[in-house]
């Protein structure tokens, strides 16, 4: 009996191939109707024998095309017409309701495309189908229709057009399709902006085996790129960069180069050969090295392939090349033509670009496989603006974040679109992509949000952009570390209150106080503070974050006395004026009280001799971890103590310090007293989980905060968590540092409501 149905498929279902795909199954099942993009997703209507409908529906979503997401398909029932013919009608517009695909890998046949000498698209840079290519960063309105997008100046010739039109050619209606004729083409510009001619290619070769920068436009901005085996260029580009320490990201043509310098597992390999194409963290090899200044003292290198048409051309006959973002340290990365050349002609040499426009910037996305999952520490391209599962509300919610590692997430049903990186709040320039992204987000997915969640640090430049939001919408303020806590428990889907190790640096507390060794209680909806790290003070307020020796100062004296501490050896790597810092200190003069687990990181790798001066956010922990030599001797051992006149429990770390003390007088090498610090953090954990679940029987523990991007620490403590036998939930799809804090903040507002 012939019928005829109405089908809505929403998720992310265009600019991937899916109306030709349903073309192609009407088609062989000799189904009539027709299918067309619309503003809330894909619509279809098809009809014919029942039996070949009910196996259209079933294909529908069985066989999707490989960077679909269905997230529901509707059905129902309408009158027969009888009519003849499939095909493909014009975009609808409407209430918006669809997702945008992330920016993907360049397909395996598209690269054969590129790399036949026979076939059109030879070597050319933008070649794309509708199963990969740019997405997120072309498209400014959806529909997802070439007009949208900023391909919309690049006329089809002949050739693609026949391909846009061809139901059988993987290019229908696929809206970036281009060829060398008709497409975006490739130019060489020198620090002047003025064209060189020549082939780009070999123009580029021969300038990054001179030792030379060049800035490279890319998919969501330009990265800066040097031979990443050539100290002096590597050298050069941190000075001119201002980024002094932090490791930069790396690219290599392929696996078998990759694991000539690193250590590379399955899962490793599968994350690298991804169409997420992720930068990977990866354990160096010891023997063949690149350049020292690439990722000075630290044991991993963060690794990707080529993801684009461009970045294969470029690696043709490059070993390694340095690609990290294009800008100047702590602004966010360039991705306008005209912003690259007055800002980037100072760090760069050459310019190797496209005449294709960005429409919004988008970093690359970064991983690590660690305690038996791939870990988001950068969720970017390649992930964004993909979907997270959330609970419903009636109202939409913007979340803020906070300040380091700042994203936004906006809520609509059940879905969190948590954007993409924006950088560290402290900038004009980051906050204007911080406004102008949010916006973009409202417009793309059609959300008016009626309520706003913020860090309660009254000075974060996100909370201050809350607290102004124009309009008739709620507020909700989210303590820091509560957020970390929802954002493990939203990830996993759970809301029964649990134990959270939420170990960061800085945290704006409750008390006033800068929070960050949180032993919470609770889920999205309430916590109580359980324990937490005995408070210190920070010598010179923020300036102890860039200066660990003043943290080192501040524990040290707190422990053996200023008077004791003059007479240490410890002090003859601080600088003369210690001493009037430290009574500055003791009269509250800018020195701030913290718990932050991540301070006292920083304290003890100053007194092992690493960091005493850091020169991005992490790295004397980073280091001290590094340093680690597994011995059999006991761990250090904090104190846990009932605080007065409340019902939780006060983590004394002095223990901890006469023992280090101890240490350092005997000459112990430094890679045993960082094993003993870890091991000592790892029981810690154990231990008041244990005291907390015997009171509260409560079996489930969360870790959550910046201090858990330390693997030794976070698979440590996962193990003895799960030997002991309780069930550890940790963030996996978004960061477990402060890139995670909106979804969080999210979560708890949804609660709220």
């Amino acid at each position: 009996m012939p019928r005829r149905l109405a089908i809505t498929v929403k998720g992310i279902v265009q600019g991937v191939g899916f109306r030709p795909f349903v073309y192609s199954l009407a088609h062989s099942l000799n189904l009539a109707g027709w299918v067309k993009n619309a503003a809330i997703g894909v619509l279809i209507e098809i009809e014919g024998p029942d039996s070949d409908i009910e196996q259209f529906c079933h294909y529908l979503s069985s066989q999707a095309p490989p960077l679909a997401r269905i997230d529901s398909i509707s059905q129902e029932d309408i009158p027969y017409q009888g009519i003849s013919g499939f095909v493909i009608l014009p975009s609808d517009g409407g209430e918006r309701d669809t997702l945008i695909a992330p920016d993907m890998a360049i397909c395996p046949e598209c690269l054969a495309d590129m790399r036949d000498p026979n076939n059109r698209r030879y070597r050319y840079p933008f070649t794309n189908c509708t199963n990969c290519g740019p997405r997120f960063t072309i498209i400014e309105s959806l529909p997802y229709d070439r007009p949208a997008t900023t391909m919309r100046d690049f006329t089809l010739c002949d050739a693609c057009d026949a391909e846009y039109h061809d139901p059988m050619n993987r290019r229908f209606h696929a809206q970036p399709n281009a060829c060398p004729v008709c497409g975006p083409q490739m130019a060489f510009n020198n620090n002047e902006g003025k064209h060189v001619s020549g082939d780009v290619w070999q123009l580029a070769d021969s300038a990054l085996k001179k030792g030379e920068i060049l800035a490279v436009k890319g998919l969501g901005g330009y990265h800066l790129v040097c031979d990443a085996q050539n100290e002096q260029a590597v050298k050069k580009l941190r000075s001119r960069k201002y980024r002094w320490d932090k490791p930069f990201a790396v690219m290599m043509p392929n696996i078998d180069t990759i694991k000539r310098f690193c250590l590379v597992n399955d899962e490793e390999e599968f994350l690298l050969n991804s169409r997420r194409r992720p930068i990977v963290l990866l354990q160096k090899k010891k023997g063949e090295e690149l350049a020292f200044e690439v990722a000075p003292n630290n044991a991993r290198l963060g690794v990707m392939l080529p993801y684009t048409p461009m970045h294969y051309l470029l690696m043709e006959q490059q070993i390694a090349l340095i690609m990290t973002s294009g800008n100047i340290s702590d602004e966010p990365i360039v991705y306008q033509d005209d912003e690259a050349f007055s800002r980037l002609a100072q760090i760069a040499d050459s310019f190797l670009i496209n005449n294709r426009p960005i429409f919004r910037r988008c970093d690359d996305s970064v991983v690590v496989f660690a305690a038996d999952k791939a870990r988001l520490l950068r969720r970017s391209r390649g992930y964004a603006p993909e979907p997270l599962s959330f609970n419903k509300v009636n109202q939409s919610i913007l979340a803020c974040g906070g300040e380091q590692k700042n994203t936004f997430c906006l809520t609509k049903g059940k879905k969190a679109f948590l954007s993409q990186h924006i950088g560290d709040l402290e900038n004009l320039a980051t906050l204007e992509s911080f406004e102008k992204e949010i916006a973009y987000f409202q417009k793309m997915f059609a959300i008016s949000p009626k309520v706003i969640a913020y860090d309660l640090h009254p000075e974060y430049l996100s909370t201050k952009y809350a607290l102004d939001y124009p309009g008739d919408v709620k507020t909700i303020g989210v303590q820091h570390h509560h957020a970390h806590l929802a954002s493990v428990l939203a990830e996993a889907g759970v809301s029964e209150p649990v134990i959270g190790l939420i170990f960061d640096g800085t945290g704006y507390g409750t008390d006033g106080h800068l929070w960050g060794g949180e032993v919470l209680v609770g889920n999205a909806v309430s916590y109580s503070r359980a324990a937490h790290l005995d408070y210190v003070p920070m010598p010179g307020g923020a300036k102890a974050i860039r200066e660990p020796w003043r943290m080192a100062l501040s524990y040290l004296a707190a422990t053996i006395g200023v008077e004791g501490l003059g007479k240490h050896s410890l002090v003859k790597d601080f600088p003369d004026n210690w001493q009037l810092l430290w009574q500055t200190t003791q009269k509250g003069i800018n020195a701030p009280l913290t718990s932050g687990m991540g301070r006292l990181f920083d304290a003890v790798a100053a007194c092992c001799g690493i960091g005493q001066k850091v020169n991005y956010e992490g790295q004397a922990a980073i280091e001290l971890e590094q340093s680690i030599i597994p011995q059999t001797a006991n761990a250090y051992q904090f104190a846990i103590k009932q605080e007065q006149n409340t019902d939780g429990y006060i983590i004394d770390w002095r223990p901890v310090f006469n023992s280090l003390i101890e240490d350092l007088a005997s000459g112990q090498i430094i890679g045993a007293i960082a094993w003993r610090f870890h091991e000592a953090v790892i029981n810690l954990a154990l231990e008041i989980c244990l005291i907390l679940k015997e009171k509260l029987a409560i079996n489930t523990v969360a870790l959550s905060g910046g201090v858990w991007q330390n693997i030794y620490l976070m698979e440590g403590t996962i193990k003895v968590l799960r030997e002991a036998g309780f069930e550890v939930l940790s963030n996996s799809k978004v960061p477990t540092n402060d890139g995670g804090i909106s979804y969080g903040q999210a979560a708890v507002a949804a609660a709220c409501l």
